[in-house]
């Protein structure tokens, strides 16, 4: 059974993480005690914890109102994404003519049409979950695209041969061969949708947000805000993170559990 390992695998992942943690913050409180930084260019990892202390409520209202545009808008993108690679996969011409035209979005800074999208969608939640779903979305068709291509074509004539629809070939060959790059970009995508999310926020905030706080706080050159808004932030990236890895877990067992599916030829036909 491989459930022990993983579970003694994720552990030690954790106990790392929170030993890293604790050496960063160790290390700045040294470092800023020692060349005594004034407070102003950078305050002390006790004054950013009472910082959250104090403004507690304003924090976790920010951070809710940021999360649920980086969940929406990644569901968005990573659908989208998804339904895109699928449809590219069925039809060459389709995948001829769209995938330029995604590489050449690429080159395009989320940055310069974040003013464009507020001009267009308002400032409501509309911009910031087009902008947050624009980073998630092209790493995904890409993958996606990846893992339709790279089922073996021995293996379709195969389950063809055995009386396969396109439709059974699809669910129990295709799809299953796009999870791990799926899964790759989804993980690669995560922390950096929290990015989007916040660059939306400052183009297009009018209800809060982390980024609208971190915003506020750099203009009033208080740093402890600015540095308890970035401690929130990497929560939620990690948060971000974790869902994805725990989506991956209930959607491939088989990844972390040795008992093996029994297959037949009337299975092909379901």
């Amino acid at each position: 059974m491989h459930d022990k390992p993983s579970m003694r695998g994720l552990i030690v992942n954790i106990v790392y993480s929170l030993t890293a943690v604790i050496i960063v913050i160790v290390a700045w409180a040294a470092l800023v005690s020692y060349f005594q930084v004034p407070r102003y260019v950078m305050p002390t990892p006790m004054d950013v914890v009472r910082h959250i202390a104090e403004d507690w409520r304003a924090l976790l209202k920010g951070f809710w109102v940021t999360f649920l545009e980086f969940l929406l808008g990644f569901i968005l993108g990573a659908g989208a994404g998804f339904i895109f690679a699928v449809i590219m996969d069925l039809s060459r011409s389709v995948r001829g003519i769209l995938y330029p035209i995604l590489i050449l979005s690429q080159a395009i800074p989320i940055v310069a049409i974040s003013a464009a999208l507020t001009i267009w969608l308002g400032f409501g939640l509309a911009p910031k979950l087009v902008i947050v779903a624009l980073v998630v979305f092209f790493p995904v068709v890409v993958n996606v695209l990846d893992g339709l291509g790279s089922v073996d074509r021995d293996v379709l004539n195969l389950v063809r041969a055995m009386g396969a629809s396109k439709l059974t070939t699809f669910r129990h060959v295709k799809l299953p061969a796009t999870y791990s790059p799926l899964f790759s970009a989804l993980k690669l995508s995560a922390t950096f949708s929290v990015t989007g999310a916040v660059i939306a926020e400052w183009t297009a905030s009018t209800s809060g947000g982390i980024g609208a706080y971190l915003l506020q706080a750099n203009s009033r050159l208080n740093t402890a805000g600015t540095f308890a808004a970035i401690a929130f932030l990497g929560v939620l990236g990690i948060i971000s993170f974790l869902l994805v890895v725990a989506t991956e877990y209930l959607l491939t067992p088989w990844k972390t559990s040795s008992k093996a599916r029994h297959w037949s030829s009337s299975y092909w036909k379901g």
